[in-house]
C-alpha cells in the first residue's frame, strides 16, 4: 500500500469555524472555482479495495479509494496547512521535492544517520524513486491535472513526501508497516479513504497473522503516534536532510513504533511476513 491524503487559508482576528474559513475569500491561496468537490462513493471504494487486496503493489487502487471516500477533507486539511506557522511560506516557494529527493549523489555524501542519507539508502534498497510515484499518480489522476491551483500543489506535496513519512516514522514498506503508516497519516490529515484503507489492510493481515503479533494494536499505535506528533507535511523537508534523524524525530515528537517492531519479530519467529490475506 501507499498513501495519498489531501488538504485554504483565511486570516481573521477572531476565531472562525472550518466551515466559515472555507467560504471566506483568500488572498494567498487559490483554488480553481471549477474544481469539483468529490462525492463519496462507497461502493466504488469497495470495488477498488478488493483489487488492492488482490495485489498490494497495485497502488493505483489507493488513489481511486481515496478519491471515492475523502469528499471535502482535502480542502479542510489544506486550510489547516495554511494556518500553520510554515504553510504559507512553503506554498510561496512551491518546491518540487522529487527533483531534490531523486538527486542521490548529494544525499549519499551526507553522514550516516542523517535524514537524507537514511532516505536515499532506503529508496535505493527498495528500488524506488520519488518521480516514480509522480508518474503513477499522473496516470491514475490525469483528470485532476487541469486544475493548476494551490490545492493541486498541496496534493502533490502529500504524494511527494510519502516515502519521507516512512523514514521519519520508522514504518517499513511491508503490509503491516504501510497500513500502520496510513493510520498515522489519517491522524495527521483526516480523510475517510485513508482510514478505510488502513482498517481494511489490518483486517486482512490479521486473518493470517500470529495472534501474538497483535496487529490491530499496531494500527492503534500508528494512529496515536500520528495524533501526538507535529505534522510532517508542514516541515521544510529540504532543511532537515542534513540533520540527524533521531534529533528530527525528537523535535517533531515522533514516537518509536514499539508495537510494530515487536510484531515484526513475532512474524519472524513464525517465519512469516505480514501479508494481505486473499479476499
Amino acid at each position: 500500500m501507499t498513501h495519498a491524503s489531501l488538504f485554504i487559508h483565511a486570516s481573521s482576528a477572531t476565531v472562525t469555524s472550518t466551515e466559515e474559513k472555507l467560504s471566506m475569500p483568500n488572498p494567498t491561496a487559490f483554488i480553481d472555482p471549477n474544481r469539483p468537490i468529490p462525492k463519496r462513493r462507497p461502493l466504488k471504494a469497495w470495488r477498488h479495495m478488493q483489487k488492492l487486496i488482490a495485489d498490494k503493489e497495485d497502488t493505483a487502487q489507493v488513489f481511486h479509494i481515496i478519491e471515492a471516500l475523502n469528499g471535502n477533507s482535502t480542502r479542510r486539511d489544506f486550510q489547516r496547512f495554511l494556518d500553520s506557522e510554515t504553510g504559507a511560506e512553503l506554498l510561496g516557494r512551491r518546491s518540487f521535492l522529487p527533483d531534490v529527493l531523486d538527486d542521490h549523489a548529494p544525499l549519499k555524501a551526507l553522514p550516516l544517520g542523517t535524514v537524507g542519507r537514511t532516505y536515499v539508502d532506503f529508496m535505493e534498497r527498495e528500488g524506488l524513486t520519488a518521480n516514480g510515484l509522480v508518474e503513477e499518480s499522473l496516470q491514475q489522476r490525469a483528470h485532476h491535472q487541469q486544475f493548476d491551483d494551490d490545492l493541486h500543489w498541496y496534493i502533490n506535496r502529500l504524494r511527494d513526501t510519502h516515502d519521507m513519512y516512512h523514514i521519519l516514522t520508522g514504518y517499513g514498506r511491508d503490509a503491516l508497516g504501510e497500513a500502520s503508516l496510513l493510520g498515522y497519516t489519517h491522524s495527521q490529515h483526516g480523510g475517510m479513504g485513508i482510514s478505510f484503507i488502513a482498517f481494511m489492510g489490518i483486517r486482512q493481515i490479521a486473518k493470517e497473522a500470529p495472534k501474538e503479533a497483535r496487529v490491530k494494536e499496531v494500527l492503534a499505535e500508528g494512529r496515536r503516534n500520528g495524533k501526538h506528533a507535529k505534522r510532517i507535511v508542514e516541515v521544510d523537508i529540504e532543511s532537515i536532510l542534513d540533520q540527524p534523524l533521531h534529533e528530527v524525530r525528537e523535535r517533531l515528537n515522533i514516537a518509536e513504533p514499539v508495537l510494530y517492531k515487536r510484531a515484526l519479530k513475532v512474524f519472524e519467529q513464525y517465519e512469516q511476513t505480514p501479508q494481505l490475506a486473499a479476499a
